[in-house]
């Protein structure tokens, strides 16, 4: 049971992963910083999940756990800074214009990210893809947590 849990947790960072890379080359939706940083846990658990699948140790599954509850973390971040709840890295998000000089404003501006990652580029039914990410990466969370109880 263990071993379907993991494979379908797997294909889930998989399929979210192809979901990006599809909005991002076929649907020429740009990632910002924040959206790389998400993708990053989903390629470990895809990782995780190969090995676990072949190697069912309760502690794989933990790792491929902590693989998307960080993407999911990641993605509560980003969903925060796009509503304006904090503020994002100072690379990818917007940056006052008050008493600059005209040469620090033409470097603020030549500095500017192209893609920022304030800005909610997506949404269906009112939820950015980061909101989305969120949502299904604690989904898969809960699929890897099945996982590594079954296998006890």
């Amino acid at each position: 049971m263990s071993r379907i849990l993991i494979t379908i947790a797997a294909c889930g960072s998989a399929a979210l992963l192809l979901a990006a890379l599809g909005f991002q080359h076929l649907g020429g939706l740009a990632p910002c910083k924040l959206c790389f940083w998400q993708r990053y846990p989903h390629a470990a658990a895809i990782v995780i999940g190969v090995i676990a699948v072949f190697v069912p140790v309760s502690a794989l599954m933990w790792l491929g756990w902590l693989a998307v509850v960080a993407a999911g973390g990641v993605g509560v971040f980003h969903v925060g800074v796009e509503q304006g709840w904090w503020e994002g890295p100072t690379t990818c998000t917007s940056a006052p214009v008050t008493n600059l000089s005209p040469e620090q404003l033409m470097e603020q501006i030549m500095s500017a990210p192209l893609v920022r990652c304030d800005e909610i580029a997506w949404e269906l039914f009112g939820i950015s893809m980061a909101g989305w990410n969120v949502i299904l990466s604690f989904t898969l969370a809960l699929l890897w947590f099945a996982a590594a109880r079954h296998n006890r």
